[in-house]
């Protein structure tokens, strides 16, 4: 394994539970507003059509596996899969105030080890996720795999801006953001720990080449607010 977050699992996993009922406030945060920008981008670029079966990893608190489900409407189906049990009983209250019940089944589970048949899936999604599991190929290899032929992977994910002005504002402002969160009665460590993995993720060419070894083509990259984050988007053939 070629580890591509070394903080242990175990640790990651306390942290999403302590965070939790204010995650999706701290994404807003972390990401100065840009987030659902980011996301309604990434779906709109994704091209889900009606009656698609699609897996969405490490889901958090839906927000992505809600829109999917409002894509592939109700001849289609969605999956959500995080190993975090208090994100996805957030992620169940947003489901039952859209009414997807029946379009949505949330699983708590391992992204590096997918409990899913092989070509099984139309649309797999990973949005802000990749960054946080231990082992980034591992992850990606398991989307290829239940990915059905022809099939389409969605990673939407932080990014290192390759403009020198640009990326010495977003180091500097990832170093100031866990003393801001302080100021807010936040636990340090946890700001810390989610502005570092923002901050030292791997580049979009990088996470592109990622994509290419492990099988997918047709890799389009879109770069988010000057390459502070990326739109990745293949195909399995």
């Amino acid at each position: 394994m070629s580890l591509t977050n070394k903080v242990p699992e175990k640790d990651v996993h306390d942290l999403f539970t302590r965070v939790a009922p204010h995650y999706d406030q701290m994404n807003n945060l972390i990401s100065l507003g840009t987030q659902n920008g980011w996301r309604k981008k990434f779906l709109k670029e994704l091209k889900v059509a009606p009656g698609e079966f699609a897996l969405d990893l490490c889901c958090g608190t839906g927000d992505i596996t809600i829109a999917l489900a409002k894509q592939v409407g109700p001849s289609g189906n969605v999956i959500g899969l995080d190993f975090n049990q208090e994100m996805l009983d957030l992620a169940e209250q947003k489901i039952r105030q859209q009414d997807l019940q029946k379009e949505i089944q949330l699983k708590q589970g391992d992204a590096m080890e997918l409990p899913y048949p092989d070509q099984s899936f139309d649309i797999v999604t990973i949005g802000f996720g990749l960054r946080n599991v231990p082992d980034a190929n591992q992850v990606l290899k398991e989307i290829y795999r239940v990915l059905k032929p022809t099939g389409k992977v969605g990673v939407l994910e932080t990014s290192q801006p390759t403009n020198p002005l640009i990326k010495l504002g977003w180091k500097s402002y990832f170093k100031l953001f866990p003393s801001f969160a302080k100021l807010l009665g936040a636990n340090v460590y946890d700001y810390q720990y989610l502005s570092h993995t923002t901050a030292k993720f791997v580049s979009a060419e990088h996470l592109k080449a990622m994509l290419i070894k492990n099988g997918f083509k047709n890799v389009h990259v879109d770069k988010l607010n000057l390459g502070a984050g990326a739109i990745h988007i293949g195909i399995k053939k």
